[in-house]
């Protein structure tokens, strides 16, 4: 008689499934950022710059906690991983993917190579020191720029290699439990004090005839002869042309990147005015993905899935103005950095009523350094705490939300600078009013000379709301700081509205609603007033006159 072996644990032990790869997907003009195979709504935090090095992630992590984040964005510098020619060294991405696991959080990781906000100063010093070899660009007076021309194979080969070989790293040790769920490769490209290269090189190629791919794209028809990028582009040509060349160029490395693996990719903005179209070149960062280029990025750049805006202006009309152009039928809106303001905390309302797909302030961590004025002066939890009490609303719906953003409709609305009441036009069947300042009890008119003041809180815009469609009379609503009255579209308008029912709620691990309470009487009254950051299903019903 013959016995079998033992089978070992190892044999027995059925190994672990693999996850999907993290992807962009697109339908009908909305987006969603598939994470383990559904919808993801990144809650970021993006860490001071020199936070990326093992002994500083120690001052990470508390602020990504009280921050209530699902996501860290952390940047990898091109000096850090290859500071040596050829000699590669990636003990930070493993410490920070190591980490990133033990404190359930996703990553997205900032690629700081070529550049980073339009310089060369993530660059390895054997890079940043030898301008023959890597050549800086030409300003127009013919004295060189601080930052290096998109123009040269040998910078972008360089650069390449070490970004390939970080790709391969991060598949290596996360292909299957998809810490890292997106990448950056490249930040804040473009180049300041001039529009774009004017070496001889440069000069010569503006000569050439414009890519056909971007004419199609443009729906240009030049006449024959007259196909070179200024009789094309007039002027606009000089920064269409290094918007094309940077986008070209990167494009080439996430496509070498996406090659090994194929994480989603975006490309952020250093922003033009959006209340100023006629700013010229280099006053802005030119050259970069500024909104009216976007659509040159889109033909050159086809393995950059998108194009995000950093928000760094705290002005509620051009930032609503920003979010407008970056939110589009063929791009997703993220939120790719913002300040650390407590004001700019309330733009995840419009960020979301735009169906984007994240949003990530910047200069989170408990390291001692304020990046004000672009941020805020306070530092440990008093810089956490107002963009913590929204992440806490918002983080039990990471997954409802942006399933419901991609499958149905959804609203919101950020509190203006003049705190003006806002309209959300919920189609034919409903619509609301979005007011603020206001007590919870009550009407404004009640007391027409305001002597009791205005709410605890309310001194600085801070507050907004956002809906998403569940049914066609049933409404997810989520606010702060806010009063919310809802009331029959033009199809209902010969009808009586009621609130039928009203009930405060959460979300549990598993994407079910937990009903806490019914709201009515003085709390429905008066419209849904949000003095805390709260979350209601709301049913709406008519009834015949």
């Amino acid at each position: 008689m013959v016995l079998a072996a033992p089978m070992t644990l190892a044999a027995t032990k059925k190994a672990a499934p693999v996850k999907p790869i993290p992807a962009l997907v697109q339908k009908d003009g909305k987006f969603a950022l598939m994470v383990d195979g559904a919808p993801f709504l990144i809650l970021g935090g993006q860490a001071n710059n020199s936070s990326n090095y093992p002994a500083a992630l120690k001052n990470v992590w508390p602020a990504i906690k009280d921050l209530n984040a699902n996501t860290l964005v952390m940047p990898v510098a091109w000096e850090q991983v290859e500071p040596v020619e050829g000699q590669f060294d990636f003990s930070f991405v493993d410490a920070l993917i190591s980490e990133a696991r033990q404190n359930k959080v996703r990553l997205v990781i900032l690629w700081f190579g070529t550049w980073k906000n339009t310089g060369p100063s993530y660059t390895p010093s054997w890079v940043k020191g030898d301008n023959k070899r890597f050549p800086r660009l030409t300003n127009k007076d013919g004295s060189l720029s601080y930052s290096l021309s998109p123009l040269y194979e040998t910078t972008r080969d360089a650069d390449k290699r070490a970004y390939v070989r970080m790709m391969e790293h991060i598949k290596a040790i996360d292909g299957s439990q998809r810490t890292v769920i997106m990448i950056q490769p490249q930040n804040e490209v473009g180049v300041y004090g001039t529009a774009r290269d004017y070496s001889a090189k440069a000069n010569a190629l503006m000569a050439q005839p414009v890519p056909q791919a971007l004419l199609t794209r443009l729906n240009k028809q030049p006449a024959a002869g007259q196909n070179d990028w200024n009789s094309v582009f007039g002027k606009d040509a000089d920064e269409f042309f290094h918007a094309w060349s940077i986008a070209s160029y990167v494009d080439t490395i996430a496509a070498a990147g996406k090659a090994v693996y194929p994480l989603p990719t975006y490309m952020n903005a250093a922003l033009k005015d959006p209340l100023n179209p006629d700013s010229v070149p280099g006053s802005y960062a030119s050259g970069g993905p500024t909104y009216n280029v976007i659509e040159v990025y889109q033909a050159a750049a086809p393995n950059i899935d998108f194009v995000a805006p950093d928000l760094y202006s705290p002005g509620s009309q051009s930032t609503e103005a920003t979010l407008n152009f970056y939110a589009r039928k063929d791009n997703p809106l993220y939120v790719a950095e913002s300040g650390n303001k407590p004001t700019y905390a309330r733009f995840i309302f419009s960020t979301l009523g735009r169906q984007g797909i994240g949003f990530d302030p910047f200069g989170f961590d408990y390291t001692g350094y304020a990046n004000y004025p672009l941020g805020t002066t306070k530092l440990g939890e008093e810089m956490v705490k107002p963009f913590g009490a929204l992440y806490d609303l918002f983080r039990p719906l990471e997954r409802v939300w942006p399933k419901l953003s991609f499958e149905s409709q959804v609203w919101g609305v950020s509190e203006p600078d003049d705190h003006s009441a806002q309209t959300l036009d919920m189609g034919p069947n409903w619509n609301a009013k979005v007011t603020y300042r206001q007590w919870q009890f009550g009407m404004p008119e009640w007391d027409p000379e305001n002597k009791n003041g205005y709410p605890e809180g309310s001194e600085v815009a801070s507050g907004g709301v956002a809906v998403a469609k569940l049914s066609d009379n049933e409404f997810l609503v989520a606010g702060y700081h806010a009063r919310i009255s809802f009331g029959a579209g033009a199809a209902n308008a010969a009808k009586g509205f009621i609130l039928d029912r009203v009930e405060e709620g959460h979300y549990d691990a598993k994407g079910n609603w937990v009903f806490e309470r019914v709201w009515n009487g003085d709390q429905t009254d008066y419209g849904l007033n949000f003095a805390q950051a709260r979350l209601f299903k709301v049913r709406l019903a008519t009834f015949e006159k």
